[in-house]
């Protein structure tokens, strides 16, 4: 007995010592100590392409124009103070690191910028941001860039300035950016103090944290899908122990849970591929960009309640009838036809927007572009939006980048290539703040962003409610789609042709 002890004890020693021994090798090789980067970080890291670039990419227009040397103040005393702003990327074998930048420089990250003289200098800006879409950070250096005009003038001929930021997508998230965007404005509020996060003890606490903890955490309410039991038999499969001490009612919850994860995941792997359209193909690496001027959002919500829909549904039909009418320019026939599109889904509580790094997942939204009638089109949309709730498929796509991120670039690229063969578009719809902000003094009138395709996608959609208005914006491979503009040019007509036919249907009904 007391010898089966004493082996315990020396097997527990050498383990420790293994684990010493391997994080002493790790730290040795890098030369370095820093905080490592999570599994789903990295996978965005090495999702970089010759096509596309897993940056986002976000226009920010401020009236009055706003100074260089007041900007570099505003950034030094507030981005600054989240420290993965001051860190670059150090990748091994096993994935990568965060640490310190000894060279550190702001005049490295924000830089002075000048459009061409232009009459059109909207258009010389979209020509900007989208050259600067396809050129990559230094990967030497933090992976953030703001390149600031000083004198722009808008197409209302209110002259003021723009700034064009871009953010690698493994440092955050949209949503996760926007709680840093709130601590730039003027007034705004710091970054929450963090606390380091403990290292993991073993693979097996990585596997937790990574895999399981999706499931279980609050996300589930992020989700708005689950009601108590399910609630519960997500927390057994992060505690099988805890779940077989509540007998036969929490097996029936788990047993309903794992049906539905069961049934998400064989709609993820079977999806079909999406409708050749045009707006499919080749990528050829170059990009286009182009917004719209925003839409009172007061009158897409008195839509929206004259038919019974959400904001979002009112939007989202907007941009498949956009869509439908851009591709008909062309004489292609899209009666009944589809396209998907990727829309992220927040799985952070909004009181930890704060934190950086990637917590969303992903669900594919059937677009049904082939519907001419507005109405019909709306409430098809509404019908399929229906369909998600309930669905596990984000938290799914969340543990599959997961994964990914465990693998060598080859075989990560050939798993994350299922959503581009499967998808045309990544779209974004983000609700900002109400009231107009402001920056070093002057006010944000316009805020844009995109986040990136990945893969041989060609086509990032976003709408944007900021200031009491909604606006849609694009970017697009030159390839695949030489004129957004064009599509842009559609989602007003789209919306004005809802808000006339709803208008016209029966009062009361």
């Amino acid at each position: 007995m007391v010898t089966r002890v004493t082996a315990q004890a020396a097997g527990r020693k050498v383990a420790k010592n293994v684990q010493k021994n391997v994080k002493r090798a790790v730290s040795g090789t890098l030369g370095i100590s820093g905080e490592r980067m999570s599994k789903v970080d990295t996978a965005w890291l090495r999702m970089d392409n010759d096509a596309n670039l897993m940056m986002i990419v976000g226009v920010w227009q401020l009236a009055p124009g706003v100074r260089h040397a007041a900007v570099r103040e505003r950034i030094e005393g507030s981005l600054l103070k989240y420290d993965r702003f001051k860190q670059r990327v150090m990748e091994d074998a096993a994935g990568a690191t965060w640490v310190m930048d000894r060279n550190f420089d702001l005049a490295n990250h924000v830089v002075a910028e000048k459009l061409p003289k232009s009459a059109n200098q909207e258009q010389a800006l979209q020509d900007r941001v989208a050259a600067l879409a396809t050129q990559r950070l230094d990967p030497k250096r933090p992976l953030w860039q703001i390149h600031l005009v000083e004198d722009y003038t808008g197409p209302d001929g209110v002259k003021g300035s723009a700034m064009i930021v871009r953010i690698h997508h493994c440092i955050a998230d949209g949503i996760a950016l926007i709680s840093v965007t709130m601590s730039l404005v003027d007034g705004g509020a710091p970054p929450p103090e963090r606390r380091k996060k403990a290292a993991a003890a073993g693979p097996e606490d990585w596997i937790a944290d990574t895999l399981l903890k999706p499931f279980t955490d609050i996300t589930v309410k992020a989700l708005g899908a689950v009601g108590e039991g399910a609630a519960r038999s997500l927390g057994m499969l992060g505690d099988p122990k805890k779940g077989m001490e509540q007998g036969v009612s929490g097996s029936f919850d788990m047993a309903k849970v794992l049906f539905q994860l069961l049934s998400d995941s064989a709609a993820l792997a079977l999806m079909p591929d999406d409708s050749k359209t045009r707006l499919k193909g080749k990528p050829g690496g170059a990009k286009k960009v182009a917004w719209c001027q925003p839409i009172p959002l007061d009158e897409v919500k008195a839509v929206g309640k004259a038919l019974n829909c959400s904001i979002n549904d009112v939007l989202l039909s907007c941009v498949a009838g956009a869509l439908g009418e851009y591709l008909k320019t062309f004489g292609d026939d899209v009666a009944g036809q589809e396209i998907r599109a990727m829309v992220p889904v927040n799985l952070r509580p909004l009181d930890q927007a704060h934190k950086l790094g990637n917590r969303f997942g992903l669900v594919p939204l059937v677009l049904p572009i082939g519907i001419d009638n507005p109405i019909e089109r709306v409430y098809e949309v509404r019908r399929r939006m229906a369909a998600l709730k309930g669905s596990y498929q984000p938290l799914l796509a969340f543990s599959l980048l997961a994964v990914a991120g465990l693998l060598i670039k080859p075989a990560q690229d050939m798993m994350l290539n299922l959503f581009a063969k499967k998808t045309t578009a990544v779209m974004t719809n983000v609700p900002g703040p109400r009231e107009k902000l402001k920056f070093c003094g002057s006010t944000l009138e316009q805020s844009m962003f995109w986040v990136p395709q990945s893969g041989d996608m060609g086509l990032g959609v976003s709408i944007l409610s900021y200031g009491g208005g909604v606006q849609f914006g694009v970017i697009t491979d030159s390839t695949l789609c030489p004129e957004p503009q064009r599509i842009i040019d559609e989602f007003v007509p789209e919306f004005a042709k809802l808000s006339i036919v709803t208008l016209m249907l029966p009062w009361g009904e």
